[in-house]
């Protein structure tokens, strides 16, 4: 029997990730050396409080059940988090957890959109911000993130017919895979904006711990009117290395929220009460490591990308993110043949940027996953190869 899979599958290809994988796996099997920057995953430890509550919460058999719902511990933990560290005032109705903002982002447009609505997703941007709209049926529209707009939409640019079709618009700063924040001023122009066209928000703010040169991180949701046309995905992955565990939140406008909440309880039990502990561990715990963990970061996007300029890849500084973006060198068109000829040639293995859209195509992501002293090797073993001019 031959199987017809469905014809979405075609938009999921393993393509160059799976190439990189196998590619990297043989390099190591006859004993070279690789510097894996191209995955981010953090590469610190939860700390110690966040894991013992998970281990004391995992002791007792009743927190082995379905959970069903967040318990009133982690909302008030959520709520207290977005008073404290961002300066906003959540209701419990306008809180809710997701199993990683990857799953949130992956399925809030099935309860937003009908086939054919459209979906504004930036390009260059992480994948899932234009597949979750797929998935939904919806269609999806990019908006250009370059150079000369700062890596920001053109708002007042985009075509008034086209916006009149717009449901949701997928925004994030920090960003993946660009690195760049945005200004005060743009959210300001952002919220508004959105409102008039009637345009539902889906912030992804995923980086706002991982945020360098003094800039402050923020939510949406302190912009006056957000939360009558915003949601915001807050995540623990990043700022507290609780990546496995899967936490995150859908905070924001309280009617979105509750109708996620009615999907979700389709295809969801709710979160395993031990990572619920663990997570109002995080959440309550000091922001020290935090802090210590950003600065580390900062050190080691010091260290790549001055290190590249120091050996003539000119690369801006990342402004956030656990990563670090740059054009191709000078002499190479092709981002996947340059990647595949840095890895064989020096063992450095970074990300292409057209993975992540066509205005990535020429570019390249750097994770910030190894500690300064490999980082440095890593930029020798660049230099050593002779590919920059």
């Amino acid at each position: 029997m031959e199987i017809q899979f469905a014809d979405r599958m075609k938009d999921y290809e393993e393509g160059i990730f799976q190439v990189l994988n196998e590619k990297k796996t043989q390099m190591e099997s006859q004993g070279r050396k690789i510097y894996n920057l191209s995955v981010g995953t953090p590469d610190f430890p939860p700390q110690q409080h966040v894991i013992d509550a998970v281990v004391e919460a995992a002791k007792k058999p009743e927190n082995f059940k379905y959970a069903l719902a967040d318990i009133p511990e982690l909302v008030e933990a959520v709520i207290g988090r977005f008073r404290q560290r961002y300066g906003v005032e959540l209701a419990k109705d306008e809180v809710m957890s997701v199993y990683g903002s990857q799953e949130g982002i992956a399925h809030i447009c099935m309860t937003l959109c009908n086939p054919g609505d459209y979906v504004l997703v930036p390009d260059p941007g992480y994948p899932i911000f234009g597949i979750g709209p797929s998935l939904a049926g919806a269609q999806i529209v990019t908006y250009p993130l370059t150079e000369k707009n700062g890596y920001l939409p053109d708002l007042a640019g985009m075509d008034e017919e086209m916006l009149t079709k717009v449901k949701c618009m997928v925004v994030s700063y920090p960003l993946n895979p660009v690195c760049k924040a945005a200004p005060d001023s743009f959210y300001e122009e952002l919220v508004p904006w959105a409102a008039k066209h009637h345009i539902i928000l889906i912030h992804d703010n995923a980086y706002s711990d991982i945020i360098y040169d003094g800039r402050e991180g923020k939510s949406i949701l302190r912009i006056p009117g957000a939360k009558k046309t915003a949601v915001e995905f807050y995540s623990l992955s990043k700022s507290f290395n609780y990546t496995g565990a899967r936490m995150s939140f859908l905070v924001g406008n309280s009617e979105i929220v509750a109708s996620f909440k009615r999907f979700r309880s389709q295809i969801d039990y709710g979160t395993f009460l031990p990572v619920q502990y663990g997570a109002v561990a995080a959440l309550t715990g000091s922001d020290q490591m935090v802090k210590e963990q950003c600065g580390e970061y900062q050190r080691r996007r010091d260290a790549l990308c001055g290190g590249l300029r120091s050996i003539g890849w000119q690369i801006e500084d990342s402004q956030g993110t656990m990563f670090a973006w740059a054009k191709i060198p000078k002499g190479y068109e092709d981002d996947v043949a340059f990647v595949m000829e840095l890895l064989e040639k020096s063992g450095v293995l970074c990300t292409p940027g057209s993975s992540f859209g066509s205005l990535g195509q020429g570019h390249v992501r750097f994770a910030l996953t190894l500690p300064v002293e490999k980082i440095k090797e890593a930029v020798a073993a660049i230099a050593h190869t002779g590919m920059i001019a």
